[in-house]
């Protein structure tokens, strides 16, 4: 039973313990991206190389995420927290002293799987912990915080990029990991969800899903070489996908339960999800080379002009979501994207002489007021389409399809603007094919906004409510959730 009270000494420790948890995973999702070109050059890694030092990482993330909070609530969320802290952390230590690209590669794609168990599992130990009457401001503040890192994160990563170097982007999360680790097992309480125990798990669905992300992102990575072997993963990407699907139709107990799609709007936003995650996993891996490698920026300088995104996220998304509230989905999922568009199309003026207050500054001020106006909606449009009882899976699937799509996104542009294995080392070579990115990234975002149009509807009025009303990640709308037998919170 939550019982422990959030003022209490217990309800602080608790509430440390989570944003610790969730910051790591946060601040790794936002700072490696400023560090790619100094990586690429110290290892002399190839672009293929860059791109798999982020997707490695989202692939095992995207792709266990749902498992992740499963296993919480069979074995125990603290444990499962714990055991992500901890993987998470010697993952970490592993990148940071990594020899070459390869073992870089191997290394992130098990900070993802560290990341699919401490993520789902900070949120989960604080339904499980908090009295419900001091449930909604816990989570409140353990996202308003979660955002914090996620705005610190660029600025920190290009300073300790220009500093001490690359490798403390990932060796920062061990201390982080050893002052979470002894908070949690000695402030923490236990729990798990009887219920659980009744039900399997979805085992072979993770792996098929998460083989067939891996397929299509390595065929859409190496496409360039046009060989035999990419030809082959690219269809069985097709394969494992069409498997996942029928295996999900035939389980009793589905990670993505079938049903759930039958239901029109669920299944247009998350598509809507798809189109718009997909733009900025490719606008915030691209951006930050741009700056970098065509303006000039020192890391330090790259990560600072990001800010600007995550600061209105955290100012306004709470603002953003009480207003979406009052006039309806339909039109900030139709205007938000529209915003989204014309801040990426103004990034195209960023360029060799482009001047941080004239032509950077007023793209990434609009991108951000874009995401303000569409994030919180989405999220509330996604746990509106679905039965309460469903509300923690729908939101577990949106936050998968969101990282998905961005792994997806980060794979493919490269491959659709031309930009060649060695194209982030030339500064011309980039821009172009930066540019043609750029237009790719503001199609996905126009039809995002179409489909909204043409499908979002104002939900009913006792549907589930978001209660992270704070958020400041960029890769993926926030994880909801609620206790087993609550009714949703009003």
């Amino acid at each position: 039973m939550a019982d422990v009270r959030l003022a209490s000494a217990q309800g602080k420790w608790i509430l440390l313990t989570t944003v610790l948890g969730s910051s790591m995973a946060m601040l790794d999702s936002t700072v490696v991206n400023v560090a790619l070109p100094r990586i690429g050059l110290d290892l002399d890694a190839d672009l293929a190389a860059l791109q798999w030092t982020v997707n490695a990482y989202m692939l095992t993330l995207a792709g266990l995420i749902l498992l992740g909070g499963a296993l919480g609530d069979r074995f125990g969320r603290r444990k499962v927290f714990v055991v992500g802290v901890v993987w998470f952390a010697a993952a970490s230590l592993l990148c940071g002293i990594a020899p070459n690209g390869g073992v870089l590669i191997a290394a992130r794609a098990l900070q993802g799987v560290g990341g699919a168990l401490l993520t789902p599992g900070s949120l989960a130990l604080i339904q499980a912990s908090f009295h419900r009457e001091d449930r909604a401001k816990a989570v409140g503040l353990w996202s308003g915080f979660g955002g914090i890192g996620a705005a610190v994160g660029p600025f920190l990563g290009g300073w300790l990029v220009d500093g001490p170097g690359w490798r403390w982007v990932f060796l920062l999360n061990v201390p982080l990991a050893l002052l979470c680790v002894p908070i949690a097992v000695r402030h923490v309480p236990e729990s798990a969800d009887s219920g659980s125990h009744d039900r399997g798990f979805d085992i072979l669905g993770a792996v098929l899903g998460a083989a067939s992300l891996a397929f299509l992102t390595y065929a859409l990575i190496e496409a360039r070489a046009g060989t035999l072997a990419v030809a082959v993963t690219a269809l069985a990407g097709v394969v494992t996908a069409v498997a996942f699907v029928r295996v999900e139709r035939r389980r009793p107990d589905p990670m993505m339960p079938p049903e759930m799609f039958a239901s029109r709007q669920f299944t247009a936003v998350n598509i809507v999800t798809l189109f718009v995650y997909a733009a900025f996993g490719g606008f915030f891996f691209l951006a930050a080379l741009q700056l970098q490698v065509v303006a000039g920026y020192s890391a330090l300088g790259a990560g600072t002009a990001l800010l600007p995104i995550t600061v209105l996220m955290l100012l306004l998304s709470a603002r953003a979501g009480a207003l979406g509230e009052r006039v309806g989905p339909r039109i900030p999922l139709t205007v938000g994207p529209l915003l989204c568009t014309a801040g990426v199309l103004l990034m195209l003026r960023v360029g060799p002489d482009a001047v941080y207050a004239t032509d950077v500054l007023p793209a990434l001020l609009v991108m951000g007021l874009g995401m303000v106006t569409l994030v919180a909606p989405l999220t509330a449009t996604v746990l509106a389409s679905v039965s309460t009882d469903h509300a923690g899976v729908a939101s577990g699937i949106n936050n998968a399809a969101a990282r998905a799509a961005g792994l997806l996104a980060v794979a493919a542009l490269p491959l659709i603007a031309g930009m060649g294995p060695e194209a982030y080392r030339s500064p011309t070579q980039f821009d172009s094919a930066f540019d043609k990115a750029m237009l790719a990234c503001a199609l996905a975002l126009l039809a995002a906004s179409a489909l909204a149009y043409a499908t979002v509807r104002r939900p009913t009025p006792d549907c589930h409510h978001p209660e992270c009303r704070t958020h400041g990640c960029v890769t993926a709308p926030p994880l909801e959730g609620r206790q087993k037998g609550e009714t949703a919170p009003e």
